[in-house]
């Protein structure tokens, strides 16, 4: 360095406004790395200014010094770490959304009501575990082999994600669909339901056999049969080489037994809660099985 570029450690804090104690702690993490004089003095060049702004800079943004010296360092781009202390700060907001919910949930609850919702809001105290427990249960105890893709549309309709910004009501419903697929009567029903040769037809078959229905479910209609219920037992009969007739309805009305269980119409109807949708799949898939029935 030529003399007229050269700073003291207290010339720089006077160009910066950083405190000199600052400036030596930025020496000993290494994100300044100024040469010392014959005396042992900290010597700055120029740049010591304007890489201290920079440091001041992400500092206001809550970066860390050991990513800001990455950064510096020309370790790690300036994009990418924002991105990845964004996505953190997601995280961290969706966690404190769903504990305020809770919270909520509790203040809300009558005096007699609220041992029976702490009690319940137990299983729901990590939203994003939850759905890993929904997930496990769905891909173990209903699912068969599938296609990637059919499970994964399959899942994101069965264990749909938690809200980023839940309201109570959407927490509560969350810890009870906990609380039914972990029981274990439920969980040997379902594994115990038949298995079907081809899963993406069937579930493409009762797709499309939901979604005749969905209007009629909204508009109230009872459980019928008609166009919605023929798709319907054709997306079955499709996957087990049958023909729709009466005789094939009352097999697939016995095979069809654990999808009616109570368990199971209250869990589509709490994912409506969650997702907000008037009417889920589950639910549409519940009224044509009452239409079969019918």
């Amino acid at each position: 360095m030529t003399g007229d570029t050269v700073l003291g450690i207290g010339d720089l804090a006077r160009l910066t406004g950083v405190p000199v104690r600052t400036i030596r702690f930025y020496c000993d993490e290494g994100i300044l790395d100024p040469p010392r004089s014959t005396g042992g003095h900290r010597r700055f060049d120029r740049d010591a200014v304007e890489r201290l702004e920079t440091v001041r800079r992400l500092r206001g943004l809550g970066l860390g010094l050991a990513v800001i010296a990455d950064v510096l360092a020309g370790r790690r781009s300036l994009a990418d770490v924002v991105a990845a202390e964004r996505a953190a700060l997601d995280v961290s907001l969706a966690e404190l959304s769903w504990r305020r919910a809770s919270l909520r949930a509790v203040e809300e609850a009558s005096p007699a009501a609220r041992d029976a919702r702490l009690a319940l809001l137990a299983a729901a105290q990590d939203g994003q575990a939850v759905r890993q427990s929904l997930t496990s249960f769905w891909s173990r105890h209903y699912l068969g082999p599938a296609p990637a893709d059919t499970v994964e549309m399959f899942l994101s309709v069965s264990a749909p994600p938690p809200p980023a910004d839940p309201t109570p009501a959407q927490v509560l419903a969350y810890a009870e669909m906990a609380v039914l697929t972990s029981d274990p009567s439920l969980r040997h029903r379902l594994a115990g339901r038949a298995r079907v040769p081809d899963e993406r037809a069937l579930h493409d078959g009762v797709g499309q056999a939901c979604a005749l229905a969905r209007p009629l479910v909204q508009a109230g209609r009872p459980p019928e049969p008609g166009p919605a219920l023929d798709v319907f037992v054709a997306a079955y009969a499709a996957v087990w080489g049958a023909r729709d007739t009466p005789a094939f309805r009352r097999a697939l009305f016995g095979r069809t037994e654990v999808e009616r269980d109570p368990r199971l119409r209250r869990y589509w109807r709490l994912v409506g809660t969650v997702t907000g949708e008037d009417v889920t799949v589950g639910v549409a898939q519940s009224w044509l099985l009452d239409a079969l029935a019918a």
